[in-house]
């Protein structure tokens, strides 16, 4: 580790040195200009301002050379030449104590610091890390947590609370929505909602569970409440419910249903979170679908002037960590994945993985003549025609498009099934024959055809990156092969993420859409965010992972409800520290 320090900090030392040296020879050249220049000013005018004779000429210029050569007899240096040459000095070992605290910073805590950095922006990171607002003008303002905003401003300030609506600014775009731990002053999409509970996720986990939570919401006016139990006042949140729908689509408990609807609006809910699950609605045949519990259900919200935020969950539900139902992709997309089981995500060992479908048959005509895109978007469109009339009143106020597992844009990569447990960083899940003809492809195009192949030195599941030679410090991720994969890699999950929400926004037009990234925060203070990787976010802290996803979100309007697990619960566990998690970096990273 002292070794690898060293090196960054020789490297940026290096890089200072070189512009201290262009500095240094830059004051030299306007000095010895301005001296040129003051020179030819004196030979051209004389004393009175009079143009002097040719003879006069050279007599000026004899006495200026002999002024210019006695040491602090020039009228035009100020100073003598030694105390020059001390303050480029002084200004040499400035420069590289600078640069020693930027790398530090860097290497140790994750800064997101530009290449040229001042001591502006290493004090905006130090006020951001303790919990301040700071504007691109250098307006700086507590939290919300830490005290009331400064009047006459009307921007949104940060919150500390997880279920909140976060503003991405990314250059040269900037989403309109996100849900996050923060929130920032930014324009929000036009839904409804303007709160949301949650029950807190387990740090170790992707999501707490299988099914689709988002972690918050936000309003038209950006005002936000904080995530808190259920408490009556003037609060407005989103309660979401999970398991009110058996397998046969009908409502499990309508009266006991109806009775905690009651119950939230009497203490000022606005309204509720709603999973509508591919696995319930188009159970037995492909384009069947059986609407009847939803529709049962969105008619007792509707009566009580409560809202809908809706789920689109594609995936299934059971087998992680929190998970109390077990619901199951459709019955006839299991039988195409019993005969053909690389419709499923991979692992290098051949390993399915029934979470969701691989993004390898987006494009490929395998599910009863219908491509994977091409069943999401009936099953949206389907349930677009089914509840109109609630869109055209306002009662769904926003429906969020599952991605992935969990309802999230990312691989499979860390499955509890498999032997994951956490702090591990997963595995690459990119071994079905399709996502194998695609990275065949990619390698051909690139004229490397034996980089077909995922990287064979990447530990197992629940490995850490020091044991694996591809993630380690200096390891094989930054090599032409290991960025040529990554990038290939992370590209599917963008262009996945691309094509459904495409269709999303066709399906629901005028509505808002959102998408669901996961809080990967271990292994965030290592070199390679191992963690990330394998879920598909290039993010490594030479690289920031996010500003494709979020430009690709930014396209279709689509706000980002960002995942992660509550801070003051992570900041308790003693197990943090051995991951080198950063749930605080991590926010800020995709806030910035």
């Amino acid at each position: 580790m002292s070794a690898d320090m060293q090196k960054l900090i020789g490297a940026n030392e290096e890089d200072d040195e070189e512009e201290i040296e262009m500095d240094v020879k830059e004051e030299d050249n306007e000095d010895h200009e301005n001296g040129q220049k003051h020179i030819a000013a004196q030979m051209m005018l004389g004393a009175d301002g009079v143009m002097p004779s040719t003879s006069h000429q050279f007599q000026i210029q004899q006495q200026l050379q002999e002024q210019v050569s006695t040491p602090g007899g020039g009228a035009w240096r100020s100073r003598p030449l030694e105390e020059k040459e001390r303050t480029k000095l002084r200004e040499r070992h400035r420069r590289a104590i600078t640069a020693r605290i930027l790398a530090g910073l860097r290497k140790h805590g994750n800064y997101n610091l530009r290449v040229r950095a001042d001591i502006n922006d290493v004090i905006a990171a130090l006020a951001r890390e303790a919990g301040w607002v700071v504007l691109p003008d250098g307006t700086t303002f507590p939290s919300r947590s830490q005290g009331s905003r400064p009047a006459g401003d009307s921007s949104a300030g940060l919150t500390s609370s997880s279920s909140q609506m976060l503003s991405q600014q990314v250059p040269p775009t900037s989403l309109q929505g996100v849900s996050s731990g923060y929130c920032a002053s930014v324009e929000y999409n036009a839904c409804h909602m303007k709160g949301v509970f949650m029950p807190t996720p387990a740090p170790y986990d992707l999501s707490s569970s299988g099914h689709s939570q988002s972690s918050g919401m936000v309003g038209n006016g950006g005002e936000q409440t904080e995530s808190l139990p259920l408490i009556a006042g003037s609060m407005e949140v989103i309660n979401e419910q999970l398991g009110v729908v058996n397998m046969k689509c009908e409502l499990v408990d309508p009266d006991g249903l109806l009775k905690q609807l009651r119950v939230l609006k009497s203490i000022n809910v606005d309204g509720v979170m709603i999973d509508c699950w591919w696995g319930i609605v188009e159970a037995d045949a492909p384009q069947e679908y059986n609407w009847n519990g939803y529709r049962r259900l969105f008619k007792m919200v509707h009566e009580l002037k409560l809202k809908l935020q809706v789920v689109m969950s594609f995936h299934e539900c059971g087998g992680n960590v929190g998970d109390d139902v077990c619901i199951p992709l459709p019955h006839w997309v299991a039988e195409i994945g019993r005969s053909n089981p690389d419709i499923f995500f991979t692992d290098r060992e051949g390993r399915r993985n029934t979470e969701c479908l691989s993004w390898g048959i987006d494009k490929e005509r395998v599910l009863r003549g219908r491509t994977a895109v091409e069943v999401y978007f009936d099953f949206m469109r389907s349930f677009r025609v089914e509840f109109n009339e609630f869109f055209e009143d306002g009662i769904i106020s926003m429906v969020e498009v599952g991605l992935g597992p969990c309802g999230e844009l990312r691989y499979p990569s860390c499955p509890v099934k498999h032997g994951w447990r956490y702090p591990g960083i997963g595995e690459f899940q990119c071994y079905d024959q399709y996502m194998l003809k695609s990275l065949m492809k990619a390698a051909e195009m690139r004229g490397h055809s034996f980089w077909a192949r995922g990287p064979d030195n990447v530990g197992s599941y629940s490995s850490h990156p020091h044991e694996t030679g591809f993630f380690c410090d200096e390891g094989d991720y930054d090599g032409y092969y290991g960025r040529f994969f990554l990038n290939w890699y992370s590209q599917l999950l963008i262009n996945h993420g691309d094509l459904v929400l495409s269709l999303a926004k066709l399906a629901f037009e005028g509505s808002c859409i959102a998408a669901k990234l996961p809080g990967i925060h271990w292994w965030y203070k290592t070199s390679s965010h191992a963690a990330e990787l394998t879920a598909g976010f290039y993010n490594p802290c030479n690289r920031d992972g996010y500003i494709a996803i979020a430009a690709m979100l930014h396209k279709h309007g689509a706000a980002l409800n960002f995942a992660r697990a509550e801070l003051q619960f992570l900041e308790q566990r003693e197990d943090l520290q051995e991951a080198l998690a950063n749930p605080q970096g991590l926010v800020w990273q995709v806030r910035c």
